[in-house]
Parts: structure tokens; C-alpha cells; sequence
């Protein structure tokens, strides 16, 4: 209501801001019936019979330009920026001198309409006038700080063909009641919600996706939803674990705690509070979980940060239990409040509010990028229409950095907030990610293990994911494009198995289902090391191979009693004494680094095949590329 509060605010003290031009005593009558008719109805909320009151009043008298000035007011509350615009505009037009007060509302709706010069002339025209109160100057200064933001947005970004079209998820997901704060898997295939039913109790919700179209949400099943207020709530990109707020919980810390429910076979546990040093006796909200589980961002006020709300990080730790959290920052956190991180499922970009930023006005959504250091870079604000003049909510961006999911009030809503998807600005959008799962299972019993499974940058050696199999080995685990990766699984007692995922130079457009039998160390027991790289016809190590290497000598180290044969293989392309004499300086080139990290010789020996054992078709490149390989094979 507040920029109706303000025209409405001005009109009681009608005879004050009289002009020269119009006398509101000199109103007809009947028109003056109806106009307060329809402010009656507006106080109310019911702005629909409002407008047919005001209507009618102008019907009487064309020139009643209080009726064409809260005519704006209406429809600027209904987000109906240009008929807001239009009535202004009339009211200026008929009594300028009368109704120049109302120049910042008009420009705040400028503004929600996208026409950020326009309302950067207007809100300067409202500034220029000598009479305003220090309230009225302060109110203008700030959003002239917006505007011109804005505009210097737009010459920087050029956002001229993009189509911001938010598409409202429908019957199925959404009702006459409150829904908002959408979670959604890495396959996008389940999307979970928070809905307010009746206006009072929150409780969560889920659909699934089937034939490209969401099923009928139902409430989550098991012991998660209770008589309490459950909000704010972030699903697992495997769908297993769902944090959430929980405020006056009985064994809450403080108002407001994070809490943790697990996925088991009868449903949604009873959640557990998380605890200290996570939970304070102040306001912890707004959680999200990394996509290999091991970092919770959350928003906190408590004592020691850099404004009134702040983001924070906890790490999962060796005990299973969560670290003292950090907070993110200044480059993130400022004197106003940020809310609402969601981290995406490359583990890399993150979106949350602030209103400490500069920015469109009120609440507007951000993004940062965290580097290879783990340091944030500088907060890129997600630009128009995306942010308006109002204030933003909690956002959330498949997997495929394409297709986001938010909350809003639109025209064709079901009543209130509903849940819409849109596609992203290019600019704006995280690192497309595809992913792996399976089950890591021992090779000769088929039982599953219970598994360390990583994922490294080839090129930095930094640990990008380090995800741990539930108890049945399942696993899941992230991969952004754009890098290349060394995929690897670990227990101990076992051969470690590594695989390379190279998306620096090619684009994969698919998901990867990959089921690990892993080998137990015993004689014979052998193991292809993917991730060891030299040049064409060349023997050198190439410096991406030193993660892998840096594996095999922790085995040893691990395993003292253990010697091991290093063999090198090659296709059949050139002649046989080359490609013999290629595979064995390569070999030896492994054991040469392994002994340079302290394994004694004693326990190494290599030796090269050249072509003469292949593992697959040498007619073919998928083939020749997996004969060029590298064994490690326990003696």
C-alpha cells in the first residue's frame, strides 16, 4: 500500500497543495460521491471495485484530477505500471503546479515499468522542489541513487533481446493459498515448496515431473510437516537430505533454527535441529546445501557480522558434525541484510538477496562466483526485469544454468505468491552441469560399499567435490562444464578407480549412470589409471598426471607390503618396436615420479606391451583411445 498511502496522504491535505489551475471545492458533486466510494474500497484492498468507483467519478467530472492521481495509486499497487503511468501523467497534464508532489511515486513506477531514464528525470524534477521536508529529500536521493544504477546498467549489459516471460507452473502446483521458496533435484525431476495453508500454517510440498509435466503436489510424506510453521527449505541435488527453517520449534536455540530431514524408505524423518555452532540463540535462515553435502550457507544475524543479516558457510566435518561457521565476507555481506544464498549444482556460482547493495531498489538478487582459492569475486547484480523497484525473493537455477525457478505475484496468479520458471540471461547464468551417479560396489561379492567419491580440477589439482556413498554405495556427484576433471573413488583395502571427465574442449550433453566394482588389493588385482597424460609419441608426464600418481603413492604408503607392476600399453598405430619402446619409457616414467615421492624402488617395476594387448577395437578412435592406457597391477 505504500505509495497509495502517499497519494492518499497528500489528497487529505487537499487545500495545502492547491494551485492555481484546480480547486478540488469546485468538484461535481456526484463525483465526489463515487470517488469516496472507491477510496473506502482501495483502503480495504479491494482495488477492482475501487477503480469502478474512481471510474465513474471521472465519468462525472473529467477534470477531478485527486481521482486520476489515486487512479495511479491503484493500479501502481496492481503492478499495472503503464496504466499507473497514464493516470499521472493525465493528473500533471490538468494541474501541474497541484499534484507536482506526486513526482516520486511516478517515478518509482517509471521505474517498475523499465523506463529507468524517465524516471531519473522525474525523481530529479521532484528534488528540485525547495519546499520538500528532509524525509521527502532522503526518500528522492535514494531512489535517484536506484535510477541512476539503472541506466548505467543498461549501457553496460546489453539485455535489448532478452524476453523475461515467467510461466506460472500451473494447477498442479499452484492454489488460492501462498506458495513460494521452490527447491528443486539436479535432474530437475522433483521440486519441493513451501505452501501457507489458510494463511497461517506453512508445510512443504513436492511434485515430480513426468512426460514434461508436473504431477498433483501432495504433502511430503513421513514425519517432516508438523502443526509448526516449517519453511525456507532447501532439497539435496540428490534429493536424500532437506534443511529448512524452523521458527519457535519447542528445542529450537533461538527464534528462528536450521533443521535436517533425511529421505529413508518410509518417508521423510522427524527433523533433527542442527545444532550449535550452527544454530544461536538469534535468527538462522534461508538454508542451502552444496551439491556434494559438505557446505550449508545459511543467513544469520547474529553478533559479528557486517549489517543486520549476513551469509555463512559450515563445513561438514570427519565426525559427521558441522563446523563453526564462517561468514562469507564483505565482498558478499554489507550493512544491510543478504538473505536467500542458493548455491548451484556447480558448486561454484551463488544468488542471494541484499538490500545493502546498490541496486534497483529494496531487496534485488545477485550473483557471485567463487574462484579456485575459494575466495568470492565481485557481485554481479542480475540486472532487469529480473529486479524491479519491489522488493525479491529466493531464486533457484536448474542444472542446466538455463532454467530458473522463483516466486512472484504476477497478473495471472492463483492467488498470492505462486511458483513461476523462467529462462536466464545468458550473462547471468551459472556453469551448465551434468553429473554422475551410481552404486560403488566390491567387484567379487557385488555388495555395495560404502565409498569416498572425488572430483578434481586436472589442471589446479584443487578438490572440487568430495561426496561419501550412503551405506548402499549410492553416490551422486556433480560436473560443470568447462574444465577438465579427474573422477576418482576410494575405500581403503581396495584399488582406487579413476576416470576422466574432459568438458575444457568438448561439450557433453548427457547424464552418466556409472556402476564401480571395486577391486579388493590381492595378487593380481589390476587397475587402468585414467587420468596419466603425456603428449602424442612423447614420454613425459604431463603435469595434470600428478593428482592420479599422488593416489597411487598414498596406496602404497597406505599398503607398505604391497609391490606393484606398472605396464604401458599403446594402439597400433606406427610401427610395433616404437609403439613397445614408447609404452616402456612411460611406464617407467610413472615409476620414476613414485619413487620422487618416496616409494621405494623395491617395490616398483614396469614394463611396456606396446600394442600387443588391447582392451578394444583398434579400428576405431573410441577404440585406439582406450588401448592407450596405463595399468597398475598388485604383484
Amino acid at each position: 500500500m505504500k505509495y497509495l498511502i502517499i497519494i492518499l496522504f497528500c489528497i487529505s491535505w487537499g487545500n495545502i497543495c492547491l494551485g492555481q489551475q484546480y480547486d478540488p471545492e469546485k468538484v461535481n458533486k456526484k463525483a465526489v460521491n463515487f470517488y469516496n466510494l472507491g477510496l473506502d474500497q482501495a483502503q480495504n484492498g479491494n482495488y477492482k471495485e475501487a477503480l469502478e468507483f474512481i471510474d465513474k467519478a471521472l465519468q462525472q467530472d473529467g477534470g477531478f484530477v485527486d481521482a486520476w492521481l489515486t487512479r495511479a495509486g491503484i493500479y501502481g499497487e496492481m503492478k499495472q505500471y503503464e496504466n499507473c503511468i497514464a493516470a499521472y501523467e493525465t493528473a500533471f497534464a490538468k494541474a501541474p503546479e497541484y499534484s507536482k508532489d506526486y513526482k516520486l511515486p511516478y517515478a518509482i513506477n517509471l521505474g517498475g515499468a523499465g523506463h529507468f531514464q524517465k524516471a531519473l528525470d522525474a525523481v530529479n524534477e521532484f528534488l528540485s522542489n525547495p519546499n520538500l521536508n528532509s524525509q521527502s529529500i532522503k526518500a528522492g536521493e535514494y531512489r535517484k541513487r536506484c535510477f541512476e544504477f539503472a541506466v548505467q546498467y543498461n549501457k553496460e549489459h546489453d539485455t535489448k533481446n532478452y524476453v523475461f516471460a515467467p510461466k506460472n507452473l500451473g494447477d498442479s502446483i499452484n492454489t488460492a493459498d501462498l506458495e513460494y521458496y521452490p527447491s528443486v533435484t539436479i535432474d530437475d525431476s522433483t521440486l519441493v515448496f513451501t505452501r501457507r495453508l489458510k494463511g497461517r500454517n506453512e508445510d512443504f510440498f513436492v511434485s515430480t515431473r513426468k512426460d514434461n509435466h508436473w504431477t498433483k503436489a501432495r504433502g511430503m510424506d513421513g514425519d517432516i510437516n508438523s502443526n509448526f510453521n516449517e519453511g525456507a527449505q532447501n532439497i539435496s541435488q540428490d534429493g536424500e537430505w532437506l534443511v529448512f527453517t524452523g521458527c519457535n520449534f519447542p528445542e529450537g536455540l533461538g527464534s528462528c533454527d536450521l533443521f535436517l530431514s533425511l529421505r529413508t524408505k518410509k518417508g521423510w524423518s522427524v527433523p533433527a535441529n542442527i545444532g550449535a555452532p550452527v544454530n544461536t540463540e538469534f535468527w538462522e535462515s534461508a538454508p542451502s546445501l552444496s551439491p556434494d553435502k559438505r557446505e550449508l550457507y545459511f543467513s544469520s544475524n547474529r553478533p559479528g557480522g557486517y549489517g543486520g543479516k549476513d551469509i555463512y558457510v559450515s563445513r561438514l566435518m570427519a565426525n559427521g558434525r558441522w563446523g563453526t561457521p564462517q561468514n562469507l565476507g564483505p565482498k558478499i555481506n554489507t550493512v544491510g541484510d543478504e538473505s536467500c544464498p542458493f548455491i548451484h549444482a556447480d558448486n561454484q556460482t551463488m544468488y542471494f538477496t541484499s538490500n545493502g547493495l546498490t541496486g534497483y531498489g529494496g531487496d534485488d538478487l545477485f550473483l557471485a562466483k567463487r574462484q579456485p582459492d575459494g575466495s568470492w569475486d565481485s557481485v554481479i547484480n542480475l540486472g532487469y526485469p529480473l529486479n524491479t523497484t519491489d522488493n525479491e525473493g529466493s531464486l533457484v537455477v536448474a542444472a542446466n544454468g538455463k532454467t530458473a525457478y522463483y516466486a512472484s505475484d504476477r497478473a495471472d496468479t492463483r492467488g498470492g505468491l505462486d511458483i513461476y520458471s523462467f529462462e536466464m540471461r545468458e550473462d547471468i547464468r551459472p556453469s551448465k552441469t551434468l553429473w554422475v551417479k551410481g552404486n560403488v560396489f566390491d567387484k567379487k561379492t557385488g555388495l555395495g560399499l560404502p565409498s569416498a567419491v572425488e572430483l578434481i580440477d586436472i589442471e589446479t589439482k584443487h578438490t572440487l567435490q568430495k561426496v561419501q556413498t550412503n551405506e548402499s554405495g549410492d553416490y551422486l556427484i556433480t560436473l560443470p562444464l568447462g574444465r577438465d576433471y579427474a573422477f576418482n573413488v576410494n575405500r581403503k583395502g581396495y584399488l582406487f578407480y579413476s576416470r576422466n571427465f574432459p568438458f575444457r574442449t568438448r561439450s557433453i550433453d548427457s547424464t552418466y549412470i556409472i556402476n564401480i566394482g571395486l577391486q579388493p588389493i590381492e595378487t593380481n588385482a589390476s587397475v587402468v589409471l585414467n587420468n596419466i597424460f603425456f603428449e602424442v609419441n612423447q614420454f613425459d608426464l604431463k603435469q595434470e598426471s600428478t593428482s592420479e600418481l599422488d593416489r597411487v603413492a598414498e596406496l602404497l604408503n597406505d599398503n607398505p607390503g604391497v609391490k606393484i607392476l606398472i605396464s604401458g600399453h599403446t594402439d597400433n598405430t606406427g610401427k610395433p618396436t616404437d609403439n613397445f619402446k614408447l609404452s616402456e619409457n612411460r611406464a617407467k616414467a610413472v615409476v620414476n615420479y613414485l619413487i620422487t615421492k618416496g616409494i621405494d624402488a623395491s617395490r616398483l617395476q614396469y614394463k611396456g606391451y606396446g600394442s600387443a594387448r588391447p582392451v578394444a577395437d583398434n579400428s576405431t578412435e573410441e577404440g585406439r583411445s582406450q588401448n592407450r592406457r596405463t595399468e597398475l597391477t598388485i604383484l
